[in-house]
């Protein structure tokens, strides 16, 4: 049995910019205690919400290093570390793993696509740097999916810790989690399948909700893990309007636009990321104060 990185909500956290566009590591700081001080189990740093793909090298792996650094094993720490290009990947994981990391978030090669095979080979070059790894599957980003043999297959490494959930193909997750049982941790990707996913025995959610209501996020994933489905149920249908909100355009737009309504200075997206209509903003706005959202700084 692989115990899980974490069990419960982890925060995909965002990066803040300046007005000048590099990352604000003052603001950075507040919104990581306010995660911390609002129950975040974890922090997932520089990931898809983190705009990871829009950092250089140097901003990615400062980001990296800062967050460790300043969380400073309050709660666990995964790193967004993966990439199409295995040898960068690989250093990128051997870098988080020298900050300090608890694990590295690994997404499957994108554009120059692989096959099953190529899957193995490229994720077990990750693993092998030492590092826990959460693989993660979003093929409405990548096009690329793991079949449920071969994370079977994966979840022999010893370093594979597990799979952030984003496909929404509840047939192959209860496959993969009949084949893989306790040796393949699985984390939905999803917020709007949180409870779902959990009642199949999921450890929790890596989410983009958590960065406007993280003590109610936290509490969906808490309800789970001591059985009390109808009552994380009732909760996660409760946020559905929000939910729907935070994805109206790609993530992370909205949310970062729901950030900077509530108070905080997260700046501009990074191109090609612009930023919310203002149709889908009137009603982020709508449904971040039907749920009572406010940031109390």
């Amino acid at each position: 049995m692989k115990k899980p990185v974490f069990t419960g909500a982890s925060v995909a956290i965002i990066t803040p910019f300046t007005s000048t566009g590099e990352i604000d590591y003052e603001e950075f700081k507040k919104i990581i205690d306010y995660q911390i001080d609002h129950g975040t189990d974890c922090i997932t740093i520089v990931g898809t919400t983190g705009e990871g793909s829009a950092l250089t090298d140097e901003e990615h792996r400062a980001a990296i290093a800062f967050g460790c650094e300043y969380i400073n094993h309050r709660v666990p720490v995964v790193a967004g570390t993966g990439s199409n290009h295995t040898d960068y990947a690989v250093s990128l994981t051997k870098f988080a793993l020298s900050c300090g990391a608890d694990a590295g978030l690994s997404v499957t090669p994108y554009y120059n696509k692989t096959t099953q095979r190529g899957l193995v080979a490229h994720f077990t070059a990750i693993a092998d740097c030492g590092l826990p790894i959460i693989l993660y599957e979003v093929p409405s980003r990548t096009g690329m999916s793991f079949t449920p043999e071969t994370l079977q297959e994966l979840s022999k490494h010893p370093n594979i810790n597990g799979i952030k959930e984003a496909s929404g193909n509840f047939s192959a997750i209860a496959e993969t989690m009949h084949l893989c049982g306790d040796e393949l941790n699985v984390w939905s990707g999803n917020d709007d399948q949180i409870v779902p996913l959990m009642s199949l025995g999921g450890k929790g959610v890596i989410s983009v909700l958590s960065n406007v209501a993280p003590a109610e996020t936290h509490e969906i994933t808490a309800a789970c893990l001591r059985g009390d489905y109808a009552a994380a149920a009732k909760m996660q249908l409760a946020y559905m309007p929000l939910i729907n909100a935070l994805f109206s355009e790609v993530n992370p737009i909205p949310v970062k636009a729901a950030m900077e309504y509530l108070g905080w200075k997260v700046g501009d997206l990074r191109m090609p990321l612009v930023r919310l209509s203002d149709a889908h903003f009137e009603t982020l706005k709508r449904e971040l104060d039907a749920a009572g959202c406010k940031i109390e700084k």
